[in-house]
C-alpha cells in the first residue's frame, strides 16, 4: 500500500522511531503524528490521496485492514487490565456495521444483533448470470440488513452440527466457508436415501466456482523444465512442459480428487474475473483441441511428438539414452500417495518416470525461496476479483527465489512483463481485457503452468433462508440474508415431532410384563394351597 498511497511509507518509518522512544504501556496517539495521504474531513467523510492511477484501490478499501477506527476506541482498550480481562478490539470489537457484537463466549456462542445507529444499505440489484432466475435480486432496492439477531453455536463434532441443520435448529451449518455444502452434494450424488432426505427437507444445495486456483508450476531456474539458457534450449523445454501439460489429465483429476466440485483451468482466471473467458473461446490452445464446439484434451501421441521435439523421444535423452526423470517435491499435507501414485501414471504414459521428493511444508518453502525445486503444486486465494491480483503471480519482477515476491515458478518474459505493467493501471473494460487476451496466449504457450483448477464452494440452506449464495470472496453476506422465522418454526414442529408408538410399545410390554407376573403369581399360590391341602390329608388318623 506504501507504494500507492501518499505519505504512508513516511509514516510507517515515523512510527517505527515512536514507537522505540515510547514506552510499552504507555499510548501512543496516532494523530500527533503527519500523514498527508489520509484526512478526516469530518465525522463520515474520509480523504485518502493515491499516488498516480490504481483502480483496484477501490478492492483495497473493502478489506477489513483499511477500516477507519475511531481514536477513542483505540485509547479505551489501551487502558491498564483491559487485555487481562479480554477487552480488546479483537473480542469486542468497535465498527459502524450492520451487526453489533451482544453475546461473546469462546469456543461457545456467539450473538450479533442490529446496529440500531447503522447507516442502511440498499440491497443489490445486479448480480452474476442466473442470479436473477433463481430469485436473488428479489429484494433489490430494499434497505438491509433484514435479519435482527443472528446466533453463532460452535459445535465441537460434525456429526452433531449437522443433525442440528437437519433437523432445522440451525438455518445454515457455516457462514463463512464451503466445506459442508459441498459434502452434502457429494453425499446426495452417492446415495439415492440422502438425496430423498435432502429433497424431502428441501434444503437449497448450490455451488460457485471460487477466486481461487490449484496449479502444478515449472520452476523457471531450472535446467530442464526452465526457461533454458539459449534460444535453441528455450523452446525444447517449452515442448517438454507442453508435453507434460497434455499428459497431466486435469479432468480425470477433478472427478477422482475433487468430487468433480471444481472446474478445469484453462488460464490463471477464474470464471467472475474480468478478462476471464468461458470454453470454448477461452481454451488453452497449447493443450486443447476445439472440434465443433467441443474442448478435448489432445492425444498423447500429440505430447509424445513433442516430447521427442524436446530432445527425449520415448521419455529417454536422444544424446545419452538416459530416462528423463522430473522430480515432484511434495509438502507435507499437499498430496495423497493415491494422487501422488495418479500423478506418476499420467507421466509413465508418455514414458516420462516422476521421482517424488516428500518433505515437510517448512523445508518445502525454503526450498521455494531458494528456487531449487523443479514441479510443485500450489495454490493462490484471490485478495479482490481483479485480473491483477492472479496474473502479477507470473510477474518476473515479483520472482519468488529473486525477490522473495509470489511468483513461486519464477516465470520471466519480458513481453508478459511489458503487458502486466499497462494492464495493472487500466481501467475495467474492452482495452483491459485484449491486454489480459494477450497475456493469456503468451503463458499458455510457454506453460510455466499446469493450470490446474478453481475449487468450488458449496451452500447449504433451508428453504426459509433467502438471498444465500455461496461465495469466499465476500465476507459481509450476513447482511443480504432473509429468513421465514414462520416457516422455520412450523416446519421444526413438523419434523422433530414427540413419536408416541415407542411410549405405547413400552407400556404394551410393561403390561404384558405385569400380566405374567400376576399370572405366575397366582399359579403358585394355587400350587402351593394344592401341596398344602394334600399334606393335611395324609395327617388325618
Amino acid at each position: 500500500m506504501s507504494q500507492h498511497v501518499e505519505g504512508l511509507r513516511e509514516l510507517g518509518d515515523a512510527l517505527r522511531e515512536a514507537d522505540a522512544d515510547t514506552d510499552r504501556e504507555q499510548w501512543l496517539d496516532l494523530r500527533d503524528i503527519e500523514f498527508t495521504g489520509v484526512q478526516a474531513l469530518d465525522d463520515h467523510t474520509l480523504r485518502i490521496r493515491v499516488i498516480g492511477k490504481y483502480p483496484q484501490f477501490k478492492y483495497w478499501l473493502a478489506m477489513t485492514f483499511v477500516a477507519p477506527i475511531p481514536w477513542e476506541a483505540e485509547r479505551f482498550y489501551h487502558q491498564p487490565g483491559m487485555a487481562e480481562q479480554g477487552l480488546s478490539l479483537n473480542t469486542w470489537p468497535v465498527g459502524t456495521g450492520p451487526y453489533m457484537l451482544t453475546e461473546s463466549i469462546p469456543n461457545r456462542r456467539h450473538v450479533l444483533t442490529r446496529n440500531p445507529n447503522f447507516r442502511g444499505e440498499p440491497y443489490p440489484c445486479e448480480g452474476e448470470d442466473g442470479d436473477a432466475e433463481q430469485g436473488l435480486l428479489a429484494d433489490c432496492g430494499k434497505t438491509t440488513p433484514f435479519i435482527d439477531r443472528a446466533v453463532f453455536s460452535l459445535e465441537k463434532e460434525s456429526v452433531p452440527l449437522m443433525g442440528k441443520f437437519l433437523q432445522g435448529y440451525y438455518d445454515i451449518p457455516q457462514v463463512e466457508r464451503g466445506e459442508y455444502g459441498v459434502a452434502m452434494i457429494v453425499a446426495a450424488e452417492d446415495s439415492v436415501e440422502k438425496a430423498e432426505l435432502y429433497e424431502a427437507r428441501g434444503l437449497q444445495l448450490s455451488t460457485s466456482t471460487e477466486a481461487q486456483l490449484f496449479y502444478l508450476g515449472f520452476n523457471w531456474l531450472d535446467p530442464v523444465v526452465g526457461q533454458g539458457d539459449s534460444p535453441e534450449q528455450e523452446q525444447k523445454n517449452r515442448y517438454l512442459r507442453q508435453a507434460v501439460s497434455i499428459a497431466f489429465n486435469w479432468e480425470q483429476y477433478v472427478s477422482i480428487f475433487q468430487n468433480d466440485q471444481a472446474e478445469v483451468a484453462h488460464s490463471p482466471l477464474p470464471p467472475g474475473v474480468s478478462g476471464y473467458l468461458p470454453l470454448p473461446e477461452g481454451a488453452n490452445p497449447t493443450v486443447y483441441n476445439v472440434n465443433e464446439g467441443r474442448v478435448e484434451r489432445k492425444s498423447l501421441e500429440e505430447a509424445r511428438a513433442l516430447l521427442a521435439k524436446a530432445g527425449y523421444p520415448d521419455g529417454r535423452d536422444e544424446k545419452t539414452g538416459a530416462p528423463l526423470i522430473l522430480h515432484y517435491d511434495s509438502a507435507g499435507g499437499m498430496g495423497s500417495s493415491a494422487m501422488l501414485d495418479w500423478m506418476r501414471r499420467q507421466l509413465r504414459a508418455i514414458g516420462v518416470q516422476l521421482e517424488i521428493r516428500a518433505t515437510d511444508y517448512n523445508r518445502f518453502q525454503d526450498k521455494m525461496r531458494r528456487g531449487s525445486a523443479q514441479l510443485f503444486m500450489w495454490g493462490w486465494v484471490a485478495d479482490y476479483p481483479d485480473a491483477e491480483n492472479f496474473l502479477f503471480l507470473l510477474y518476473g519482477p515479483r520472482a519468488q527465489a529473486l525477490t522473495s515476491g509470489e511468483n513461486a515458478s519464477n516465470y520471466q518474459n519480458d513481453e508478459y512483463d511489458r503487458l502486466f505493467e499497462e494492464m495493472r493501471f487500466l481501467d475495467d473494460g474492452p482495452e483491459k481485457e485484449a491486454v489480459v487476451q494477450k497475456m493469456m496466449r503468451i503463458v499458455q504457450e510457454d506453460a510455466p503452468w499446469m493450470f490446474g483448477y478453481f475449487p468450488k464452494a458449496g451452500g447449504a440452506y433451508h428453504s426459509w433462508v433467502h438471498n444465500a449464495k455461496p461465495t469466499q470472496m465476500v465476507r459481509n453476506t450476513l447482511q443480504y440474508l432473509r429468513v421465514e422465522p414462520d416457516q422455520r418454526v412450523a416446519l421444526q414442529k413438523q419434523w422433530n415431532g414427540p413419536h408416541w408408538w415407542p411410549l405405547w410399545l413400552v407400556l404394551a410390554f410393561m403390561l404384558a410384563v405385569a400380566v405374567y407376573v400376576w399370572r405366575s403369581a397366582a399359579a403358585r399360590e394355587k400350587q402351593t394351597a394344592r401341596a398344602q391341602s394334600m399334606h393335611s390329608d395324609k395327617e388325618q388318623p
